[in-house]
């Protein structure tokens, strides 16, 4: 079953982030303007664009969401306005320059959906030298937080689950970010920005940051908690804040500590971050400090490279002396590859796929379904 269509229903139910981006875009976009809406979903950015009186919008979207995002522009009238394009920004090209590139690819620390690699080739290949994005910025916020139950799910490996040690997992678990809801009363310390990012001029390279916390109420600390603001257009922000009571439905992460360490209300807690967006690999490292003597308490060091499942045989085929060799699946593909030729017909492909490498498929239905999996992908 697919959750697609639910999850594009929970956004456009949130009515802070609706209202945000209604106002930027109004804000934003002028008549005649030509806009380009980035992993467009349902459309509804294109569409606030074209009620603010953009000339064209192109509305590029992977998923299967742009046949309903292609319907609802059509049934209100702006089909005429409102061009959609299957595939990935990234892949495809368009026959003009753009004043205004806009997307909603904030993830739940806000570098985490793609939006600095988007935005970054976005504005490389299709912006305007005066044209804008939106959003125009966002500072990731970190906070020290007491939050037994998230550090629960961690320390869940040093248990021994029907008896058996899983303990090696901890590692995994410790440097993982998790996607959760942080209750304000989590939060034990100041909000700190930890990296400021420009979506007018940020690139895909590795970023870092460092702030320091101050602890506000005595208690444990198990972690960090981090979440985005974006300032949308000037004036106009959205955030995912615990803090904030007006904030967008969408939940924070949860960066854990190897051991929880009582604090007391005035201890510091000095955070150094470094991120790769492309490769989603964040570093954080944090050192808890006596707020009365500067003496150092704890500190950790923690990676979500550590936290990567890379099984040996996987990690073996990136070794530069490996040499690999399709297997079987591997040369069907290659032989639907080489048959896509602007010249045969799918019926044909299909056919030829089936008679080359029959072990592969128990009927010409199986052999339809390979095929469709390569050619959606990687024709036109």
């Amino acid at each position: 079953m697919s959750l697609i269509i639910d999850e594009h229903r929970e956004y456009l139910a949130d009515q802070s982030r609706l209202a945000a981006f209604q106002a930027a875009v109004a804000s934003v976009v002028q008549p005649g303007h030509v806009v380009l809406d980035l992993a467009s979903g349902t459309g509804i950015m294109g569409l606030l664009a074209c009620v603010a009186g953009a000339g064209r919008v192109y509305s590029i979207e992977m998923g299967g969401m742009i046949a309903v995002a292609r319907e609802v522009a059509r049934a209100i009238g702006y089909g005429d306005r409102v061009v959609f394009i299957k595939g990935y920004s990234t892949h495809v090209d368009l026959p003009e320059k753009i004043d205004v590139v806009l997307a909603d690819q904030i993830g739940n620390f806000g570098f985490n959906a793609g939006v600095i690699e988007y935005f970054a080739d976005a504005r490389r290949r299709f912006l305007k030298p005066e044209g804008v994005t939106l959003p125009l910025r966002m500072n990731l916020m970190l906070a020290p937080v007491d939050a037994p139950d998230l550090f629960g799910q961690v320390d869940f490996w040093n248990s021994s689950p029907a008896g058996f040690d899983f303990h090696s997992a901890r590692v995994l678990a410790a440097n993982t970010g998790y996607q959760v809801n942080l209750s304000p009363g989590s939060v034990c310390g100041d909000a700190v920005v930890i990296a400021n990012v420009d979506l007018n001029h940020a690139t895909t390279e590795p970023f870092h940051g460092e702030a320091t916390a101050v602890i506000r109420r005595s208690g444990t600390m198990h972690g960090l908690g981090g979440w985005f603001t974006a300032e949308l257009a000037p004036g106009i922000s959205m955030t995912n804040s615990p803090l904030a009571p007006e904030r967008i439905q969408r939940r924070q992460i949860y960066f854990p500590i190897d051991r929880a360490v009582q604090v007391a209300e005035g201890d510091l807690v000095r955070i150094r971050m470094v991120i790769r967006p492309t490769d989603s690999l964040v570093n954080w490292n944090v050192d808890v400090l006596n707020g009365n003597t500067g003496s150092k308490k704890d500190s950790f060091r923690h990676s979500t490279w550590k936290g990567m499942l890379i099984p040996a045989e996987d990690l073996q085929r990136t070794q530069p002396g490996f040499k690999p060799k399709l297997t079987a699946r591997g040369e069907g593909r290659r032989t639907v590859v080489n048959l896509c030729d602007g010249v045969r017909t799918l019926t044909e492909i299909e056919d030829e796929v089936f008679r080359r490498h029959p072990d592969l498929f128990r009927n010409r239905e199986a052999a339809a379904v390979f095929v469709a999996e390569v050619v959606t992908r990687y024709s036109e």
